[in-house]
């Protein structure tokens, strides 16, 4: 028996999984030294946002980093996975101030100073608590390099880049339209704008043309924005309207007047035609407006509370003052109609509040030049998508970008490195504080009071986090990084610019490769919603099922780039799982004896189940690793699922125990080792995905190395491959479930022994009459004889046909002679009755007459059925007589 290895006689996750993680900090298995005689492996965790607890999306995207940071450690490479969090500008401004308000604390009376401490205190509970979850999920990730978008060094590199982008010309500040949210009263860039399908109306207004009873008709979305009209445009090629360019019209409700103009943008089939100008309220009028020099008035303020430029409707909130309006104007008798219409609206995707276009001054960044070497690395393939067609959705946003707004008019973030002087105006850009105005020498200096966009500091995060801009020894080893994983859901938000960033400030892009996985849904399909009541807390399942049950069930049938769907029984069917190689792998250590194995270690006299599970798992190995190589998680999983659970402890340990049982001591030696080698190699294969349970039981059973997360990954060896072994295993695996399903079909007990003989190929007869003894062991055979013509089979036999031949069971070492026969008694009388039955229904004119042909064709069907069973039953009956 191994020594020392009293490991528990249940599997139970929560016996071990924190003391093993305690373990694994302790000796520093995540903690890498730049080892330059080693090939760096690179992973910098997708910062979660420190505004609540992870959920199942943070646990599969960290899983499959944890998978491939564990196969690449066992590889040998210096590995570095990089965790941190966001400070997630918007969101936890919004979260901190709410939880205030219910304290009666109001953000603008507290001040912007004490706000800010109530945040950072915010964020050191809720960085401790994510830092807690992710250890419980199994993350091999180095808690001593761990980032937060708000360190000091960080926010050291967004405000040299800042300051380098300004310098470049590429930063600057201009009055443009924004999408612009009331609620959070903040700009926001297109990425963080979601679009919703709304029920809405077209109100179709009357323009009245000046000096004349006409009037030109236009159809909006938006009554309310009318307050700011300054044209209204028509197409050129619109014969309807050409009379009217130039022309002016008076603006319903204000009486401004406003000309018509002539303009490509309106499509002639859509709406009237006639398209009202509002250049302050609408990113398409903006454009227009400054080709024909329009003026930009701005009706609404930041609370989207019609303004002083509103005339009578001033202090209205922008829907209050649709209805206001809307019902001035049928008074007036200048509204045409009132017709739905189902459109898209854009909202903000944090709080849901419809967005407002509005003309406001901010900071934005020049993307052209910044957006084509991104765009070049994709399709020269230095930075691969994984799956490919995601490059796509890539290209889509990238060769059509807009200048990026960064500003946001919130006090958490990072602020804008930009000072005002108060006396000559002088606008100073750098990244400390300066004392006095390099213009006047005024001391009256004041900060810009705006913060940056949160995905402006994590743009800089895979080269930020390693020391940049210091030229750190980990930043000039560890990058450019090799794996990005995220969900598809970023791709435009976060991967492109972390690449226009990677490449504009390092030279280079920042990762090889780019792994795209899909989100969790519920089993209904629906996307995981506070609202929907269906998300799961994975801390919950980890709790009830251990963490590698929530990760294998995560991982399987998990194809990159795809959606998954949660089912409660698949971490179930996970957690049978680890249940099954638990008790599988006692019953090995029960078994084992360390002298034995040592004794004939290098022993090769194998058996052909031997050959056989060797080779197979050769072939696994080979077939993992190439799967892992290239991002296929699931497929990997599964194959390694298959060979545990199937060939290893259903097969293998089954037809190997009469040799453990028995007095051969060097065939025990030789299984011992086998067995040793198999179920190492195996956990090996497993640990990636299913750490906890694969370091618990390696460490009891391995003295190879101190912990499974430093073994070797295993290799393939050319001397193990056997396919004649894996052939006649085939055979013989065949045979026995073919024997085994005859059995269960006549209810035959695994206790009653039965003679099988069999008429084999002669391609077959190695494997047969090698594996004799498997089918005495698993197919409850007495004994196997072989025979060379049907002409041998005894007359009372049961037959079956497999791969390599037919084998057959004299039908009495089957069945009790007396019960058989007792039972086919009772077979006959039930036969003959339904015999009956059917003969006096279809002698019954009235039912032959009246019945629908197909009925009368089924009961005569059903009658020549019950005869050929009964004519069946009665000569078994007459051949046991």
């Amino acid at each position: 028996m191994i020594e020392n290895k009293n490991i528990s006689t249940t599997y139970s996750p929560k016996e071990f999984e924190e003391r093993i993680y305690k373990t694994w900090e302790e000796k520093k298995y995540f903690t890498p030294e730049v080892d330059k005689s080693k090939k760096p492996y690179t992973i910098i965790m997708p910062p979660p946002n420190i505004t609540g607890k992870l959920h199942l999306g943070h646990a599969l995207d960290n899983t499959l980093q944890d998978m491939l940071i564990r196969f690449k450690r066992m590889q040998g490479y210096c590995t570095l996975w990089v965790p941190g969090e966001d400070h997630a500008s918007i969101a936890t401004e919004v979260k901190v101030e709410n939880e205030l308000l219910k304290e009666g604390l109001k953000k603008k009376e507290m001040g912007r100073e004490a706000f800010l401490e109530k945040v950072w205190e915010w964020t050191d509970e809720y960085r401790e608590r994510i830092r807690t979850q992710l250890k419980k999920m199994g993350v091999s990730a180095d808690f001593t390099r761990e980032r937060f978008t708000m360190d000091e060094n960080l926010n050291k590199a967004v405000k040299h880049v800042f300051v380098k982008l300004y310098n470049e010309g590429l930063i600057y500040q201009g009055n443009r339209i924004t999408n612009w949210c009331p609620k959070c009263q903040t700009a926001l860039s297109d990425a963080e704008i979601e679009y919703e399908e709304k029920e809405g109306n077209f109100w179709h207004i009357k323009y009245p043309v000046k000096d004349s009873d006409e009037f030109l008709e236009i159809a909006t979305t938006r009554p309310e924005t009318l307050l700011g009209d300054t044209a209204v445009a028509v197409n050129p090629n619109d014969g309807r309207y050409k009379h009217l360019v130039g022309k002016t019209l008076i603006l319903p409700l204000v009486g401004r007047e406003i000309p018509v103009v002539a303009d490509d943008y309106v499509d002639l089939e859509f709406g009237t035609g006639a398209v009202k100008i509002t250049p302050a309220h609408d990113p398409n009028d903006y454009e227009v407006g400054k080709r024909h020099n329009l003026p930009q008035i701005r009706v609404m303020d930041d609370k989207g509370i019609i303004n002083e430029l509103g005339g009578k409707y001033q202090g209205l909130e922008r829907y209050e003052a649709r209805k206001a309006m809307v019902k001035d104007l049928e008074e007036q008798g200048l509204l045409v109609k009132i017709k739905p219409h189902v459109h898209n609206v854009g909202v903000h995707d944090r709080c849901g509040t419809v967005v407002e276009p509005i003309i406001s001054k901010q900071w934005y960044v020049k993307m052209d030049s910044l957006a084509k070497p991104a765009i070049e690395v994709v399709k020269e393939k230095k930075t691969k998508f994984v799956p490919e067609r995601f490059e796509k959705t890539y290209f889509n946003w990238m060769e059509n970008i807009q200048d990026w707004c960064i500003s946001r008019q919130l006090w958490w973030g990072h602020r804008i490195p930009v000072w005002y002087c108060k006396d000559c105006g002088e606008i100073i850009v750098r990244e400390d504080a300066p004392s006095c105005c390099p213009k006047c020498n005024s001391e009256r200096l004041e900060q810009e009071t705006d913060v940056l966009d949160t995905w402006f500091s994590s743009a800089l995060w895979p080269f930020s986090t390693l020391g940049w801009p210091d030229k750190t020894e980990d930043l000039e080893y560890f990058y450019p990084t090799s794996t990005l994983v995220t969900g598809y859901d970023i791709i435009f938000f976060w991967v492109a610019r972390m690449i226009f960033s990677g490449i504009h400030n390092m030279g280079e892009t920042p990762f090889e490769n780019v792994l795209i996985h899909g989100i969790i849904r519920d089993s209904e399909g629906r996307k995981m919603s506070k609202s929907l009541g269906n998300g799961v807390d994975p801390l919950e399942v980890i709790d009830t099922y251990g963490a590698d049950a929530l990760r294998f069930m995560l991982v399987t049938g998990n194809a990159p780039g795809n959606d998954i769907r949660y089912y409660p029984e698949r971490v179930e069917a996970a957690r049978n799982f680890a249940n099954k190689i638990w008790n599988a792998s006692r019953f090995v250590m029960m078994n084992l004896d360390k002298d034995l194995m040592e004794k004939y270690k290098d022993n090769k006299d194998y058996s052909l189940a031997d050959k056989w599970i060797l080779s197979k798992l050769n072939t696994l190995v080979l077939d993992v690793t190439e799967n892992m190589d290239k991002f296929e998680l699931g497929i990997a999983l599964q194959k390694v699922y298959d060979f545990m659970w199937t060939e290893f402890c259903d097969w293998y340990i089954e037809l190997v125990k009469p040799i453990l049982y028995g007095e051969d001591e060097k065939a025990k030696g030789v299984v011992y080792n086998v067995l040793y080698t198999v179920l190492t190699t195996g956990l090996k294969l497993l640990h990636p995905v299913m750490p906890f349970i694969t370091e618990e039981i390696y460490t009891h059973i391995s003295e190879e190395t101190e912990s499974i997360t430093i073994a070797k990954w295993p290799e393939f060896n050319k001397e193990l491959c056997s396919e004649s072994a894996e052939k006649d295993m085939a055979y013989i695996i065949e045979g026995i479930k073919s024997l085994r399903n005859v059995r269960a079909e006549m209810n035959v007990p695994p206790s009653r022994k039965a003679k099988v003989i069999a008429l084999i190929s002669e391609e077959a007869k190695n494997a047969f009459n090698e594996g004799a003894t498997y089918f005495e062991k698993l197919a409850s055979a007495s004994d196997v004889e072989f025979i060379n013509s049907k002409d041998q089979v005894p007359e009372n036999a049961v037959s079956v046909v497999c791969q390599g031949g037919e084998l057959f069971m004299p039908l009495l070492d089957l069945v009790d002679k007396e019960k058989e026969l007792g039972r086919l008694a009772k077979e006959k009388e039930k036969l003959e009755k339904e015999i009956d039955r059917v003969e006096k229904k279809l002698s019954n004119e009235r039912f032959v007459s009246k019945a629908p042909k197909d009925v009368v064709d089924g009961e005569k069907a059903k009658g020549e059925k019950y005869k050929e069973m009964l004519k069946a039953v009665l000569e078994r009956i007459e051949k046991l007589k």
